[in-house]
């Protein structure tokens, strides 16, 4: 795409904070340390996990810079980016959670295959940009559509980023038209963060925001929108980001058996305190976030200090002085919430979160039971140790 282009080589990496826990150096992917999460409700760009297939395309020319729409449409259309500043602009606040968040600790079950990520490949920020439904609308399909008048039922997005995975191609991934084309479901083409311009490790100059589906789905560095017809078969879509029972292993595994994964399940965890924690007795108080996918708010976060026998209710907030009521229009229905719980810790313990959301789902006491070979959605109870030190007292 004139405009935009994918180096070929990691010589051009854009600059990043040397507190990020890196955990692949080429392609980069890294994540904050999770104290970092609970200092404030939006997380702030330079601190927002980084997850990457390849080098971070350039942008030459912005007035060059254009995004193609077609496929099954009447009159397919370029777009330059004045094109979609000229189209109303939306905020919205969504939380972003890569499918493989967790991973490493379902990795001590069993081994699987993927970036080793803590509990920190996940970010709130408030997105700003065009909605996808006043876009498509713009080639002729009407909001709230299901099917376009050519026959299109999902629609695809391509990045100028080039993957191995796609063997040198491009990656893509898609959506259900009917998500697409409603308001309500806040699909954005963004091109601000925290009320910044993009920056190239977050998608500059263009990117996709599918609020409420796991990270895969908001493809970054757009090139173009295909309408087509039946979902996606990209890489990342067919053969990658499915949910597996325990029992499926390498030898015996067939992706075409199972759907792509959408939206992310019930999710909480503890960023307070480490995996392990040398403490003195006494108060503390444990901090966390917690989240759902589809826009289902969480309604409660517990928290247990003696292993999960007894539990307490945490206090839940997002905006400061605003009360969170999950299913309230004055909280952000696409947003994590943060909790807070004060316990006073006497002995040696484990502490444990878990959440429930509007829809009454729970997460998994055991990672076991959700265990799969790619380690995606480890949605377990999180579980953290406390080794109290009584010497010196």
């Amino acid at each position: 795409m004139p405009g935009l282009r994918a180096p070929s080589d990691y010589s051009q990496e854009p600059p990043r904070h040397p507190a990020l826990l890196v955990n692949s150096k080429e392609p980069y992917n890294a994540e904050p340390h999770r104290s970092a999460l609970v200092s404030s409700y939006v997380t702030p760009v330079e601190f927002f996990y980084k997850r990457n297939h390849g080098p971070i395309p350039i942008i030459d020319d912005i007035n060059k810079f254009s995004v193609s729409i077609t496929g099954l449409i009447e009159n397919p259309k370029e777009l330059y980016m004045k094109d979609i500043l000229k189209l109303p602009k939306y905020a919205v606040t969504a939380t972003l959670q890569c499918a493989g968040n967790r991973r490493t600790a379902m990795s001590k079950t069993r081994k699987v295959r993927g970036v080793g990520w803590d509990i920190a490949a996940i970010g709130n920020a408030v997105w700003g940009g065009a909605k996808l439904a006043d876009v498509l609308e713009l080639i002729g399909i009407p909001k709230l559509s299901h099917i376009s008048p050519c026959g299109g039922k999902h629609v695809e997005f391509v990045s100028i980023d080039k993957c191995k995975e796609e063997n040198g191609g491009p990656y893509k991934a898609s959506i259900p038209l009917s998500q697409a084309t409603n308001p309500e479901a806040d699909v954005l083409l963004a091109y601000e963060m925290n009320g910044e311009t993009l920056n190239r490790d977050h998608g500059y100059p263009l990117r996709v925001i599918v609020p409420g589906v796991i990270g895969a789905r908001s493809v970054k560095w757009l090139d173009s929108i295909n309408i087509i017809a039946e979902e996606c078969q990209g890489f990342f879509m067919q053969k990658d980001y499915k949910m597996f029972p325990p029992s499926v292993n390498w030898d015996n595994i067939d992706w075409s058996t199972r759907r792509p994964q959408m939206d992310f399940p019930v999710q909480s965890a503890i960023c307070s305190l480490d995996d392990v924690n040398n403490l003195k007795p006494g108060k503390i108080t444990i901090k966390g976030y917690a989240v759902s996918g589809g826009g289902r708010g969480i309604e409660r976060v517990d928290v247990s200090i003696d292993g999960g026998k007894t539990w307490v209710e945490a206090s839940k907030y997002q905006k400061t002085g605003v009360p969170y009521i999950s299913d309230n229009e004055s909280s952000d229905k696409w947003g994590w919430v943060l909790f807070a719980a004060e316990a006073d810790i006497p002995e040696s313990t484990e502490i444990v979160a878990k959440a429930v959301d509007i829809g009454g789902n729970v997460q998994p006491e055991n990672v076991e039971v959700i265990w799969n070979l790619r380690g995606i959605l480890n949605t377990s109870w999180h579980r953290v140790r406390v080794q109290i030190d009584c010497s010196n007292m």
